[in-house]
């Protein structure tokens, strides 16, 4: 029997939270403002998430629109604020002008982590250079997984990059888990099971009314039941 695929989706408050984990979501991904693509959440909310589920929770750091760290030190006190408020997973990636990795602000911010696992988001699909930029993060603290969609504009264009990399796993830089998030589909989802990827990010699909509206939990566990039982 294989394992269960982790089913990831993201939450804006409370509300997302419960119809996510009641729909089947093995973890959540809080952020605010997908106008911005997802920052990072108020401590608060964190916090009511928190106590309203018991599933696993990643927290955004991301201070502002685009990958540019900016005021590193204030990205690491907002880390420490959310570890001192429990948080125990989280979601970073930061790129220079070049669209190198930044490891300067990713070493700074990982460094307030103290150990805790987290993601590398979909920073790796504006990224000049992806091999490269896994390679400069191996064996970073913590980190067990890459949020891509294989390309900036979504699994579309980026499916034969993922399944590149799936097929690299192992290798230096390769470790981290694939977690296929940025435009993904359900008919995406059995090249990519076939593949050996286990891992799936879901925003606007878990919610039928846009982002406006809150995450459906008949949504989720239509996903859920597409993942659990295609062959």
């Amino acid at each position: 029997m294989s394992k269960r695929a982790v089913l990831e989706v993201i939450a804006l408050g409370t509300e997302d939270a419960v119809a996510a984990q009641a729909g089947g979501a093995d973890r959540l991904e809080l952020v605010t403002d997908m106008a911005a693509d997802g920052l990072t959440p108020p401590v608060g909310t964190f916090a009511a998430i928190r106590a309203a589920v018991d599933i696993d929770l990643r927290v955004m750091l991301r201070p502002a629109d685009g990958f540019a760290a900016g005021d590193v030190e204030r990205v690491a006190r907002t880390a420490r604020e959310l570890r001192e408020a429990g948080a125990e997973e989280f979601v970073l990636g930061f790129l220079d002008a070049e669209g190198a990795v930044d490891l300067r602000a990713v070493e700074r911010v990982v460094a307030e982590l103290d150990g805790c696992r987290w993601t590398f988001h979909r920073a790796i699909d504006r990224a000049a250079d992806r091999d490269a930029l896994r390679k400069q993060l191996d064996g970073m603290p913590g980190l067990d997984t890459y949020l891509t969609a294989g390309a900036a504009t979504g699994v579309d264009d980026g499916l034969p990059t993922l399944l590149a990399e799936a097929a690299r796993g192992g290798e230096p830089g390769y470790e981290p888990r694939i977690l296929v998030g940025g435009g993904l589909r359900l008919d995406h989802v059995p090249a990519l099971l076939a593949a050996g990827i286990d891992a799936f990010h879901i925003g606007g699909a878990a919610r039928p009314d846009g982002w406006s509206g809150p995450v459906s939990a008949p949504a989720v566990a239509h996903w859920r039941t597409t993942l659990d039982t295609t062959p």
